[in-house]
């Protein structure tokens, strides 16, 4: 009997292990469906946000966006607004106000014809969605040109990536066109943070809305960036990436709140710029340029990094563009 009962016992621990093992293989099965579906909603929204950017000037229709994401209205509108915070709707109107600020600021337009180019219906309609949003009428702001918030979104699919821990492996680096340019003598208007090293950081500790800010500031030199400065521009307590754009040196208009302008020296940038990409590949694209940038030995070329003279900085990742970034470099000593 005791022999039977010992037998039994094998068999139910057997039992219980291959029950585990089965239990084991199925959670795999879910948690890999749950991350390939994630992926598919993030590569859906995506596609979503790059159909509103290439259409803020036309009309658009929940179902134009569903066949861009290829799921119903109904699950297309739910997937959006859990992935980005907003429905298309007001993600579509704010974006539309934004690109209507730059066009006020720097066309010579009636506000009844910058209205009408991004889809409102009427100058009223538009000026009350324009104050609404701002602070400010769209007659006032053409007049005075302050600084205003822009609406400048995150990349779903960036997020998505963001939130799973890590991107996805690069396995090739693809051509990457490389160039040396002069930047002047300038100033820079900067928001820092505390500790933050890349975007991600930056945005968790000031906000995500600093870059809107920049692109509204009129007489910049250049579109804004992310910069990672070198010491010698750091604050104690601060962080070494911040965001902000350059302006001429005898640059004498408003300082946004919360926010610093400092002198840049002359300086060379290697300035790389990857080939283009679907947005919903762009954390790829951004790993691949950081590995090609690591890989690349400039002296083969007659020059040096020179990371503590100057800033090294990111333009915005547009995907039909290709990411760029820049390095500082001098000449190499013989």
């Amino acid at each position: 009997m005791r022999e039977q009962g010992g037998a039994v016992r094998e068999q139910v621990e057997a039992a219980r292990e291959q029950a585990e093992v089965e239990i084991a293989r199925e959670q795999a099965e879910a948690t890999r469906e749950q991350v390939e579906a994630a992926r598919e909603h993030a590569e859906a929204v995506q596609r979503m946000q790059t159909y509103i950017e290439a259409h803020l000037r036309s009309e658009m229709t929940l179902e134009d966006l569903a066949r861009a994401a290829g799921y119903s209205p109904e699950h297309a509108c739910r997937l959006f607004k859990r992935l980005v915070g907003l429905s298309p709707f007001e993600y579509v109107r704010a974006r539309r106000l934004s690109r209507a600020v730059l066009e006020l600021r720097d066309a010579r337009k009636r506000v009844l014809d910058v209205a009408l180019e991004y889809a409102f219906g009427s100058h009223e309609g538009f000026t009350r969605a324009f104050s609404s949003q701002f602070g400010i009428s769209p007659s006032r702001y053409r007049r005075t040109t302050p600084p205003l918030p822009l609406f400048q979104p995150r990349s779903a699919y960036l997020t998505y990536l963001r939130e799973k821990k890590g991107d996805e492996p690069v396995d090739n680096i693809q051509t990457v066109f490389t160039q040396v340019i002069n930047r002047p003598a300038r100033k820079f208007i900067l928001k820092r943070g505390r500790e933050a090293q890349y975007y991600f950081e930056y945005c968790e500790e000031v906000g995500c809305d600093v870059w809107g800010v920049l692109e509204s500031i009129k007489g910049a030199l250049y579109e804004p960036i992310g910069a990672w400065l070198p010491e010698k521009l750091r604050k104690p307590g601060t962080s070494r990436y911040v965001q902000g754009v350059e302006v001429p040196l005898d640059y004498s208009g408003p300082i946004p709140e919360g926010m610093e302008i400092i002198e840049l020296e002359p300086c060379q940038v290697m300035v790389f710029q990857g080939p283009p990409y679907p947005e919903e590949k762009m954390g790829e694209a951004i790993s691949a340029m950081w590995k090609a940038i690591d890989s690349f030995n400039p002296t083969l070329y007659g020059w040096q990094w020179a990371d503590e003279d100057a800033p090294r900085y990111q333009l915005a990742p547009i995907g039909e563009r290709g990411y760029i970034e820049a390095r500082p470099v001098k000449p190499l000593r013989k």
